[in-house]
């Protein structure tokens, strides 16, 4: 047999073999369970599958401010909201940090996938039922003072496929910081937009900045409407644009 059909039948069998390790995996997974235990295999199963997956898909993340993010307590992170890749970048990037994103519960039925997050205590939270949002909030805010994870949202509450400026924002989210007296740490993310139109022949440049971190002070000083209008005058600053 030649070297090249050797080496061939030993990448396709590595890649049938990591295939079939995530679907064990993910069958010891409650795919209807909200877990309150943050997996540390799981989340490195997770972290190993996003650096395959970028590399894969061509994307090349610049970073600033990452050293402002807090290096002794949990954190609200929020962000503004481009791609489906956003989320994907930022627990990439932020591994250390243990991010657990408050999501669409979509995402929780993607194969495979939809089970290791759950693992890693990321939420689904029902937009169509204030009751159950709140519900969703209250366990984000748990999870933090447990110590589990940090919590990452999005308060524009979707995908702005307008990729100008912001959306409204939920201020509901703020809660979060505001029950656990936690700093919130406040992001912006550029050209994730462009992913899905690059892949497979193009790479794509994406710039994930931390601008500010606001402090547990001013978090509980400030009602979440004032703490919301701040954070999204700090991030339209720092996209340049205007309401």
């Amino acid at each position: 047999m030649k070297p090249f059909v050797i080496i061939l039948l030993s990448i396709a069998a590595v890649i049938t073999g990591y295939i079939l390790f995530l679907i064990v995996c993910a069958l010891f997974v409650d795919p209807k369970k909200e877990y309150d235990k943050n997996s540390r295999f799981y989340r490195n199963v997770l972290g190993d599958i996003t650096a395959i997956g970028l590399f894969l898909c061509g994307v090349d993340v610049k970073t600033t401010g990452i050293e402002k993010i807090p290096k002794d307590s949990r954190f609200l992170f929020v962000g503004n909201h481009l791609s489906n890749f956003d989320s994907i970048i930022q627990w990439h990037v932020l591994r250390k940090y243990d991010l657990a994103f408050i999501s669409k519960p979509e995402n929780f039925k993607i194969f495979v996938f939809g089970r290791l997050i759950r693992k890693c205590c990321f939420m689904a939270i029902d937009r169509q039922s204030p009751r159950n949002s709140l519900k969703t909030v209250d366990k984000a805010a748990e999870l933090i003072k447990n110590d589990e994870v940090s919590i990452a949202v999005y308060p524009e509450g979707t995908r702005n496929k307008s990729y100008k400026g912001l959306l409204p924002f939920h201020n509901g989210m703020f809660k979060i910081a505001q029950d656990t007296g936690v700093p919130i740490v406040v992001a912006i993310i550029r050209g994730s937009e462009h992913i899905h139109k690059n892949i497979p022949f193009r790479r794509t440049k994406v710039q994930l900045d931390i601008v500010e971190v606001i402090s547990p002070e001013f978090v509980a000083e400030n009602r979440r409407a004032d703490l919301a209008d701040h954070i999204r005058k700090t991030m339209l600053d720092s996209l340049g644009c205007t309401e």
